[in-house]
């Protein structure tokens, strides 16, 4: 599987399908996305112009209740388990616990995909909660920027408890947190679990 995290939290799997969560800000025409995945409505998540660059004629869309008036393929809530086509995957909530911008009520979701025998688990914009410390994930893409999100140290810690086998810090870099907040959260997360650091980059 191949990972590329465009900028800020907007990333891109290329396996067998290719598929995007909360593609933002893309300069490209690409129409090369199998699936869209989105967490919430906010306008570096949810972002129609971004859409129209990678989809193609049988992209399926998946959404929160947030965007239910929005198109889509499939409408997705809460801590649930869901299949489309042959991709199993989780929802689970995300929420700020001390901070308004992203209220439990809204029903925003993060998503731990199975990929090739791998989970990935997009957390989407929140804070560490207890439905968060439920989850078992073997890669972790983890917000990390402040102000509406954990900060370097709230998701160290969350990253060190939790485990998994990698972590990438997202969501700084362009609206909140400045590119060097990436290097700050590797030199906090435990030695054993590995850290990519892939804000405009891509590995294998």
């Amino acid at each position: 599987m191949k990972i590329e995290v465009l900028h800020h939290a907007s990333i891109k799997l290329i396996g067998d399908k290719i598929i995007y969560f909360d593609p933002y800000d893309i300069k490209e025409d690409y129409q090369d996305a199998d699936y869209i995945f989105i967490t919430h409505d906010h306008y570096d998540h949810y972002d129609p112009a971004s859409i129209e660059k990678i989809r193609k004629e049988n992209t399926k869309i998946i959404v929160p209740n947030c965007l239910k008036d929005k198109e889509h393929h499939l409408l997705v809530d809460g801590y649930r388990q869901y299949k489309i086509d042959e991709i199993t995957f989780f929802t689970i909530p995300s929420y700020n616990r001390n901070k308004p911008f992203h209220p439990r009520e809204k029903m925003y979701v993060g998503y731990n995909i199975l990929l090739e025998d791998k989970y990935y688990y997009i957390m989407g914009d929140t804070d560490r909660t207890p439905e968060t410390d439920q989850v078992k994930t073997d890669i972790c893409f983890v917000p990390i920027g402040g102000t509406y999100t954990m900060d370097v140290e709230e998701a160290a810690n969350y990253i060190n408890d939790l485990k998994p086998q990698v972590a990438i810090p997202i969501h700084y870099g362009k609206i909140v947190g400045d590119n060097h907040l990436g290097k700050a959260f590797q030199q906090k997360v435990n030695p054993e679990i590995k850290v990519e650091i892939k804000i405009g980059e891509t590995y294998d």
